[in-house]
């Protein structure tokens, strides 16, 4: 893959997880969801903060893990609560 190629695949992802932690926070969250929001927020900036501080790939497959465990959870807190 060419360069702007995978910056542009990571920018489209990276919004994806964005998407699930909105969709996530419009609804009616429980509070364990809330929970699992709110370390959503934390593992996507964690992840954006290792993605440009990376080195290598494995920095950026490690970001790029982090971030898909985010939304999972986001994911998961959209599963458990009313819409």
């Amino acid at each position: 893959m060419t360069r702007s190629l995978l910056a542009g695949w990571t920018v489209a992802l990276a919004l994806a997880w964005e998407d699930a932690i909105k969709k996530a926070e419009a609804m009616k969250l429980a509070p364990e969801a809330k929970g699992l929001v709110e370390e959503a927020k934390r593992m996507v900036a964690e992840a954006k903060k290792h993605h440009i501080e990376a080195r290598a790939k494995v920095d950026h497959a490690n970001a790029m893990w982090k971030a898909k465990a985010a939304q999972a959870q986001a994911e998961a807190a959209a599963a458990i609560s009313t819409p």
